[in-house]
């Protein structure tokens, strides 16, 4: 809790107090992160990299509908301990989603995903039309 002084007198900051989730700091433990992502665009593709360590697989869900990629995962915990004359009973909930507009050009059919040691990729392929084009000579006529 942190402290502001008002006309000499200590008062406790007012929205510390209002947003914190309760008194024994019981969900301080649960994290709201976006996991950051990394886009690259290379010649036949481009690539979206999030790092989102101590998943599985199993945990995210891959979608895309109308050129619109959706990255999301959700993990819940559960611990319960019981010790004396108490139960202590936390739940832990740890979950993102990111969307991401691609543009015409990427082939949706085509995109492929992988997650390992933490981080996931997708591999966005471009369409034929949208690749680079190899030089040609032109003649003169």
């Amino acid at each position: 809790m942190s402290i502001v002084k008002r006309n000499d007198v200590l008062f406790p900051s007012l929205m510390n107090e209002i947003f914190k989730p309760d008194w024994f700091g019981g969900l301080e433990n649960t994290r709201f992160e976006v996991p950051a992502v990394n886009i690259k665009e290379n010649e036949k593709d481009f690539e979206l990299e999030l790092v989102v360590p101590g998943r599985k697989k199993k945990d995210f869900n891959i979608e895309v509908d109308k050129y619109v990629l959706t990255v999301s995962s959700e993990i819940k915990n559960e611990e319960t301990k019981t010790e004396d004359n108490y139960t202590l009973r936390e739940f832990a909930c740890s979950n993102f989603k990111r969307a991401f507009t691609l543009p015409e050009t990427v082939e949706v059919d085509k995109i492929k995903a992988t997650y390992v040691d933490g981080l996931l990729k997708c591999s966005l392929p471009k369409k034929l039309e949208a690749l680079p084009k190899p030089k040609r000579m032109i003649e003169l006529s």
